[in-house]
């Protein structure tokens, strides 16, 4: 009977995946054909990529034809899909892998995650990233799996909700939990952590930016007999002296900004603590910035001096005043094992045996991330996609490096991409992002840059410009990037929401340079969106007004410059088979302007070719038609007046 019901399910092979991904949108097709074998760009997606982003958009499709219903017991949910074929089995694997893909696009919820239950697929290493939208509802989903690594960051229900919604083998072998950016605190406004004593074989505990506090930490250092690697960093800890119980095998510690601790006791606890692998103390240093709350700065002179820590590997204190050279090598020549060092926002960075590989004191063998060179910003941004500051401060520095290169760099853009995609309310790091995207992509060495990389340059510069629309410099920063030949022409992206945004930037800033890269992008994007599309774009009056204008100052002004063929181009493009933008055009008496155009540029002849085609459009649209000619007339009378 086993083996009858194995039979029914499908398993997904190599084969159905390639056959799922042929049925993508025509946009991914449409740049999948564009990415072509080059020795110089960046290799394609793999396959695998592929495949998972299309089963992805299907199963987001799909969901919405799911009848959802309650589960077996009656508790969490179940689903019925249309699929043809009967039930489809994912291996585990395969599932987790969806999963974390969904979790990213920050889709997930109940019903997404009910798509996943026992019977189509067994998940392991569970990753529900901007889990927001769960509730335990679709979290007991989750109940007939064996899990044994968990991730479930940014949840609203509790820590203590989603715990109870783990089933008994899962409770039994969890060994890593990752609930960041969630909450303890349930709907009476405790903090409730008491349910992490059930979780007796966990290993690795990750609680950062969460309500977690000292409490806490005494019932994981109390319950917890296999704990080693424990995540503290912005909680509410204030006191670490229970880690005293767990000094022999705790081998990982992070306390990224623990303003509130007792440093009384830190220096003590952590230098009990002898089996230390990795160890975090480090702090934005911009947080304390008055010097009256000095006593609340966490002074690591005093550690460096008596720490000995035979199997340390990695130690972070960046944004550490007091951290000097001297201090630091005393630590390091007591240290040999040690093979990270974090020294963003100290001056220790800029120390030449850090960074000057000539230099006979130079550690060739340490990772240092800080600002001494383009190694050490490179592996702060690597490190610190979560740390808003420490992004900051190495795009800042970044930017002046950029703008000396000549060649295409996709491994630093790789590296640029995930900390804008993750802060992108964080207008600091908007702005140096950008800066360094439009360095590292313009001229030549975007041509041989990969469109893969291209075309998420140009979806996180479009983030950037919604986030930020009134912001000048922003926007003229993605202008600069998007004003090219290579991004509009030949790679893959939302090109109606790039008009629309860049028209709202033409509206928001009465700007020369600004006006010319805005124009120069419309008459592009203008001529490569839908029929639908260019009416919507076009027909809104405010386009038409401010485009209309910018030819108007160029006729009153007497110059033909790129601006002005740009617009004449965008115009022309915008009421091309759009009886819509056509009809704005003539409430806006755009026909009276550009019969001025004609006469105060009579032997321009690529003024000419875009005016009339522009006449044109108007002229294919029958019930303009009569309108045409009774503008014509009138404007032969106000001739003759």
């Amino acid at each position: 009977m086993i083996g009858m019901e194995y039979e029914r399910r499908r398993i997904v092979s190599a084969r159905e995946l390639v056959s799922m991904s042929a049925n993508a949108d025509s946009a991914r097709l449409e740049e999948f054909a564009a990415e072509k074998l080059d020795s110089r760009l960046d290799t394609a997606p793999a396959l695998q990529e592929c495949c998972i982003a299309s089963i992805c958009q299907h199963l987001l499709c799909d969901v919405k034809r799911i009848r959802v219903c309650d589960g077996p017991d009656g508790d969490g949910l179940g689903w019925r899909s249309s699929l043809d074929g009967g039930e489809m089995y994912i291996p585990g694997e395969l599932g987790d892998r969806l999963l974390e893909k969904l979790g990213d696009a920050g889709t997930i919820c109940d019903r997404i995650l009910a798509l996943f239950d026992a019977r189509v697929t067994n998940l392991r290493h569970v990753r529900l990233r901007n889990a927001c939208r769960l509730t335990t509802k679709g979290l007991r989903t989750l109940r007939d799996h064996k899990i044994s690594e968990l991730e479930a960051t940014g949840l609203t229900v509790t820590v203590n909700d989603l715990i109870g919604c783990q089933g008994e083998w899962t409770l039994q072998n969890l060994h890593s939990l990752n609930v960041s950016h969630s909450t303890f605190v349930n709907s009476s406004k405790f903090c409730v952590v008491v349910s992490l004593h059930r979780l007796r074989n966990l290993q690795s505990l990750n609680v950062s930016y969460t309500e977690f506090n000292k409490h806490g930490l005494e019932i994981v250092a109390e319950d917890l007999p296999l704990l080693e690697n424990l995540d503290v960093s912005c909680t509410k800890v204030n006191d670490i002296s229970p880690l005293r119980k767990c000094r022999l095998r705790l081998r990982s510690l992070t306390m990224y900004n623990l303003q509130n601790c007792n440093y009384n006791t830190v220096i003590s606890v952590v230098l009990e603590l002898a089996e230390l692998r990795h160890l975090d103390l480090s702090v934005d240093l911009d947080r304390i910035p008055l010097r009256m709350l000095e006593p609340l700065r966490f002074h690591v002179a005093g550690l460096l001096q008596h720490a000995n820590w035979r199997h340390l590997v990695s130690l972070d204190v960046s944004g550490k005043e007091d951290v000097t050279s001297d201090n630091m090598n005393v630590f390091l020549d007591h240290h040999p094992m040690l093979r990270f060092l974090g020294l963003v926002q100290t001056n220790v960075c800029e120390d030449e045996s850090f960074w000057n590989r000539w230099q006979e004191s130079f550690r060739g063998s340490l990772l240092v991330t800080g600002n001494g060179n383009e190694a050490q910003i490179v592996e702060a941004l690597k490190r610190y996609p979560n740390r808003p500051l420490y992004i900051q401060k190495s795009l800042y520095h970044l930017f002046r490096l950029t703008q000396a290169y000549a060649e295409p760099r996709v491994d630093i853009i790789k590296l640029i991409l995930p900390g804008m995609q993750a802060h992108p309310k964080q207008l600091s790091i908007q702005m140096a992002a950008t800066a360094c995207l439009y360095n590292l992509s313009k001229g030549e060495m975007g041509q041989k840059i990969h469109p893969k990389w291209l075309r998420q340059i140009v979806e996180l510069t479009m983030v950037a410009m919604e986030n930020f629309p009134t912001h000048l410099q922003l926007q003229k920063n993605t202008l600069l990037t998007l004003c090219s030949d290579r991004i509009l022409q030949e790679v893959s992206f939302d090109k109606y929401k790039c008009a629309r945004l860049v028209m709202d930037c033409l509206c928001a800033f009465d700007d020369s340079s600004m006006n010319r890269m805005c124009v120069a992008i419309c008459s592009v994007l203008a001529a490569k969106i839908s029929t639908q599309e260019t009416s919507q774009l076009g027909a809104k009056p405010v386009y038409m007004k401010k485009l209309l204008s910018i030819v108007k100052a160029k006729v009153e002004e007497g110059v033909v410059d790129i601006t002005m063929k740009f617009t004449l181009s965008a115009l022309w493009n915008l009421t091309d088979e759009s009886p819509e933008t056509c009809n704005v055009f003539l409430d806006e008496e755009g026909l009276y302007l550009f019969l001025d155009v004609l006469e105060r540029f009579p032997e321009d002849s690529a003024v000419e070719t875009k005016v009339l085609g522009l006449v044109n459009n108007i002229a294919e649209v029958k019930q303009l038609r009569a309108s045409l000619m009774i503008e014509i007339g009138r404007a032969s009378c106000r001739e003759r007046v």
